[in-house]
């Protein structure tokens, strides 16, 4: 197995912190999140990993190195500029029929190697991992009528459910033929577009543990519980 890491954003909601250090190297018990989540691909039978990145991407290339410090191969695809998600994948040669991407700020336990072969049996050529969220809302919702504004329904405090994505898919490098060079192309952008070819798109649902830790609290929160999780 191959895999992308996406190490390039900016890490705007975590500031300060992302003021001195590059989201990806933000520290959680002690180690970067880059290197905790290089470790658990090592674990998972991949070899070679490719680091998007582009803001602070010497820090990034300084600390992580070659990959001999991990037990396998790491190369760089630098973006001359922002290009979302799915548009630093235009620059990278020799990626494999499929290769695992991701964000390069996840804590998760999910099983790399089962999302992989999960994939290659299901003949999509994107899968992604999904998890359940509840979302509470602590206000009273009113449901009303469009014509009249009259309310028709009421809920105190409800809670929503999705299934949202963990930033962590399984992609078939014949989708690429498809996506634009030279600009900005986000994964939403490869959704809606497959969505519109009524392209199957598979998913791996998940109900382990998932956090991104994108925003200060998240970060606190990764800190703490990093302690019961066996990564």
């Amino acid at each position: 197995m191959e895999a992308v890491i996406l190490a390039g954003g900016k890490g705007t909601r975590l500031q300060p912190f992302t003021t001195v250090l590059p989201k990806p190297l933000m520290p959680v018990g002690g180690r970067p999140i880059l290197g905790i989540i290089i470790e658990q691909l090592r674990k998972a039978g991949v070899e070679r990993i490719v680091l998007a990145v582009n803001h602070m991407a010497e820090i990034i290339m300084a600390v992580v190195g070659d990959g001999r410090k991990y037990g396998l191969r790491i190369e760089y695809s630098v973006e001359p500029f922002p290009l979302s998600t799915i548009g630093p994948l235009k620059l990278i040669r020799d990626l494999p029929e499929d290769f695992i991407l991701m964000n390069g700020d996840i804590l998760t336990d999910l099983d790399y190697t089962a999302l992989y072969e999960h994939h290659r049996k299901s003949g999509c050529r994107l899968t992604s991992a999904v998890c359940r969220r509840e979302v509470p809302i602590d206000f009273g919702v009113i449901q009303l009528d469009p014509a009249s504004n009259r309310v028709i329904g009421f809920q105190e405090k409800p809670v929503y459910t999705f299934e949202v994505s963990m930033g962590v898919h399984v992609m078939d490098r014949r989708l690429l033929n498809d996506v634009p060079a030279g600009r900005a192309y986000g994964m939403d952008n490869l959704v809606h577009d497959m969505l519109e070819r009524n392209e199957p798109i598979c998913t791996f649902p998940f109900s382990g543990y998932w956090l991104d830790i994108g925003r200060p609290d998240d970060f606190e929160r990764a800190n703490v519980e990093i302690e019961n999780l066996k990564l």
